[in-house]
């Protein structure tokens, strides 16, 4: 196997020690660099910590070309970048919140081909003045990574619908390069299950992917659910946990940036360690708060989804949910943060009981989401409809207020084309009555309150049937119980 500078695979371990200082790779890395330097199509779920950004990073800096890094958080970025940097690596990313001056330099390192990696949105990747170097015939592009893939699933068809238009950048991008330019196209992600991996086959169009599916389980992992039966009790319950772990290091998830706030300013005033933690925040703002966890100066965060992609830290103990996510595939990320050394960790999430009666919060938060999400999804239908057959996506954003999530959605349910990123075709304005993701919340719901074997419900949600078949795990809160 070579790669662009004829490296063999002797040669290719050797940068891999040489830059990151381990010994060998873990399984299936070596196998997915051997994939991404053939320059094949690929599919990559692996557990969280389980190292997915060394598989695409060291085939990047072994090509000549520049390799492009769609991420969907400014903060994951960065993190990711000054890693690179660190280690003396050629890699920049580009994002809304930089300075000019800094954004101009990315953008001449692009045209002057000085970048391995480019990090960048994907709303940021079809911006115009990027899409105008990054199709200069002269730039050579080996490919195109998604991180995070499982965000095409949960936030395409409505939160950031520039996830829907990836799959026309590679055939868009080759028509400016010269005549037989491959570029391969790789998706990474700690969570799909089977029907989330057909979405991002299909929306990526992957050719022939090769496919590296390892299930969640973490054996040195406690799951555990209780309940709060009024608000006080679940205060009391976060309360006794974090004293429980004596100041070994934890975060503490919340759904909203108010919540965040709220939480930490009182966690605060009983004399805790923490910062609030949420995308509202500057990027100064937000480094200053992770560069004080990381390096134990907080105890924890109290944070909503926006803090963690990326961010590896080994010796976290516990992960509490004082408010529970409204996906599996959010939760299961989450607590995979705890435990990454491979010692014992919990994770706590704290639920109202099934009525809400005495804490209605838990059910008032489902509601207001749920309302939310229906109402956007009623608006988008009706918008739909007024769209013209063919058009540019500037134009119909220009004109309509929710015209990009009318277009995205046209697209998830088989009704539009992307001709390229730009340019679409409606063949039909069929809507489902209700979204898909209506039916992965009852999941989380029935998450909560099985009575079996925690590890075995999430290994059949993620699709690993064969591996849950027998699952007994023996140290959730559901199998202490039996035991």
């Amino acid at each position: 196997m070579n790669c662009d500078r004829n490296l063999s695979w002797n040669d290719v371990r050797e940068a891999f020690r040489q830059i990151w200082g381990y010994a060998d790779f873990r399984p299936p890395q070596g196998e997915i660099v051997q994939t991404l330097l053939q320059g094949k199509d690929a599919l990559i779920v692996l557990p969280t910590g389980g190292g997915k950004s060394i598989c695409f990073q060291l085939p990047a800096i072994l090509q000549t070309g520049i390799t492009l890094v769609v991420s969907p958080l400014v903060a994951l970025m960065e993190n990711q970048v000054q890693e690179l940097h660190q280690r003396q690596l050629s890699a920049a990313l580009l994002h809304g919140e930089q300075d000019k001056q800094q954004r101009r330099k990315t953008l001449a390192a692009i045209e002057r081909n000085q970048l391995r990696l480019l990090y960048l949105s994907p709303e940021t990747l079809l911006s115009p003045p990027v899409w105008e170097r990054l199709s200069q015939p002269e730039l050579p592009i080996n490919g195109l990574i998604l991180d995070e893939a499982h965000c095409l699933v949960q936030w395409g068809d409505t939160f950031r619908p520039a996830y829907r238009r990836l799959g026309a950048v590679r055939p868009a991008l080759l028509q400016s390069k010269p005549a037989g330019t491959k570029m391969a196209i790789a998706a990474f992600t700690a969570t799909a299950d089977s029907a989330a991996q057909q979405t991002i086959k299909k929306v990526l169009q992957l050719q022939q992917p090769q496919l590296f599916l390892n299930n969640p389980y973490r054996p040195n992992l406690d799951l555990q659910i209780k309940i709060a039966w009024t608000p006080k009790h679940r205060w009391q319950q976060l309360i006794q946990v974090i004293k429980s772990q004596r100041s070994q290091a934890g975060l503490v998830y919340v759904r909203t940036r108010k919540d965040a706030e709220k939480l930490a300013a009182r966690l605060g005033k009983e004399g805790f360690s923490n910062r609030a933690y949420h995308a509202g925040l500057s990027a100064r703002e937000r480094r200053e708060i992770e560069s004080a966890w990381m390096s134990d100066r907080l105890q924890f965060v109290v944070c909503t989804c926006a803090f963690g992609m990326g961010v590896n830290k080994p010796n976290v103990r516990w992960v509490v949910h004082f408010q529970t996510p409204a996906l599996l595939s959010e939760y299961i990320q989450e607590v995979g943060r705890a435990g990454r050394d491979g010692k014992p960790a919990i994770a706590l999430s704290l639920v109202s009981e099934c009525t809400g009666f005495l804490d209605p919060g838990d059910k008032q938060r489902r509601e207001f989401f749920a309302t939310q999400q229906r109402s956007q999804y009623q608006r988008a239908r009706q918008l739909a409809k007024k769209l013209p057959p063919q058009g540019n996506i500037a134009a119909v954003t220009r004109k309509y207020k929710n015209g990009a999530i009318a277009l995205s959605l046209l697209h998830s349910t088989g009704q539009l084309q992307w001709r390229d990123p730009f340019h679409y075709i409606i063949s039909g304005h069929n809507f489902p009555a209700t979204l898909e993701n209506e039916n992965a919340t009852k999941q989380m719901a029935q998450f909560l309150f099985t009575r079996h074997c925690r590890w075995q419900f999430l290994l059949a949600a993620f699709g690993f049937s064969d591996a849950a078949k027998n699952m007994r795990c023996g140290h959730c809160d559901n199998c202490r119980k039996k035991r």
